[in-house]
């Protein structure tokens, strides 16, 4: 699946260049050497979204106007870079590439696993609106142009309403746009909700070894109705100076025998959850993609006891190439099978 990864003036390493097995590899080392970033480069080689930074200028090495990421991708050389001009160089295979939507037409497929998904159950709505776009934009090709042209709509709505006199008829405007593209994010999110329900509870069996019965509801925010939503925000709309309904309010509620998971779950229970939503999600992935993603675990096992640990190995699909980062390889049990990489200050041997 990557084949190779090179990276120049990517957070804390200048230059690198490394050859990745086909089955995966473990990297090993302390924190803030650059262990995540690696698999930071993967995410963005491959998906152009990066599951730690908002903006991809975050990731340019201090100093330097641009940061650069290459590689051997689904058996395509790929490349991403950015500099001072505005917007991403894309190649494919030298070929230079227009659009993001170009890049990622027929790419690869990435499932992330990390500590902070536990915000997935415990946290805000934020956190489980992400972890659908982030699959939406995998799995369907409109997705992307519709939540990005809403939240253009949706930044220039906020403006207008925060303005001391408000122009009904260009909020109005914009409402339109809201609905139109927010009626597409929301029956998007709606489908993989529902359809990720049978995944998530297999994945939850597997790892917890017992009969939860989980639940996931798609909780749009509003209603099923987002322009008689609109009509009925209005005044509370124009009284906070903000859209209050909307796809950026979507949430998703989830239960562990039919309680709040965030409420009434234990601490290893919201673990094995966030475990199986990030596995139901490589499943979904698989079939509608028809390939394996690669899994990229982000130190999530020195949180785990080891019964998890193991169940978290043996759900992950065969065949799968897996790329994990550990600050110590004593709970790995194969590690002599498995490819080892050491990390410390930006270099990897």
């Amino acid at each position: 699946m990557i084949g190779s990864l090179r990276l120049q003036d990517l957070r804390c390493f200048e230059a690198l260049s490394l050859s990745i097995p086909e089955e995966g590899a473990l990297f090993v080392g302390e924190n803030a050497q650059g262990k995540t970033t690696l698999l930071e480069a993967v995410c963005v080689l491959v998906r152009l979204q990066s599951p730690r930074a908002r903006r991809l200028g975050q990731l340019v090495r201090m100093g330097q106007p641009g940061f650069g990421i290459g590689g051997e991708c689904w058996g395509r050389e790929c490349r991403v870079r950015t500099g001072p001009d505005p917007g991403l160089d894309l190649r494919i295979d030298g070929e230079e590439v227009e659009t993001q939507a170009a890049y990622l037409a027929d790419g690869g497929l990435v499932v992330w696993m990390g500590n902070e998904d536990l915000e997935l159950v415990r946290g805000p709505g934020e956190a489980r609106r992400r972890y659908l776009d982030f699959l939406a934009s995998q799995v369907d090709a409109g997705y992307r142009r519709d939540i990005s042209r809403y939240r253009r709509a949706l930044r220039a709505r906020n403006l207008l309403l925060k303005e001391r006199r408000i122009d009904a008829g260009h909020v109005a405007a914009y409402t339109d746009l809201l609905v139109e593209h927010g009626e597409a994010v929301q029956r998007v999110r709606a489908d993989l909700v529902a359809e990720l329900a049978t995944p998530v509870r297999a994945a939850q069996a597997a790892v917890s070894g017992s009969g939860e019965e989980v639940g996931m509801t798609y909780k749009p925010a509003g209603g099923t109705d987002l322009r008689a939503a609109f009509a009925e925000a209005r005044e509370r709309e124009w009284r906070q100076r903000q859209t209050v309904v909307g796809p950026h309010r979507d949430d998703v509620k989830l239960t562990l025998n039919d309680l709040a998971a965030a409420d009434f779950g234990s601490e290893g229970q919201q673990r094995t959850l966030a475990l199986a939503l990030k596995l139901g999600q490589g499943t979904l992935l698989q079939a509608r993609g028809k390939r394996v993603p690669v899994y990229l675990l982000d130190d999530i096992f020195g949180e785990l006891d080891s019964a998890r640990r193991n169940a978290l190995m043996a759900a992950l699909p065969d065949g799968a190439q897996k790329l994990i980062t550990t600050t110590s390889v004593a709970w790995w049990e194969d590690q002599a099978n498995f490819p080892v990489f050491h990390v410390a200050a930006g270099t990897v041997g």
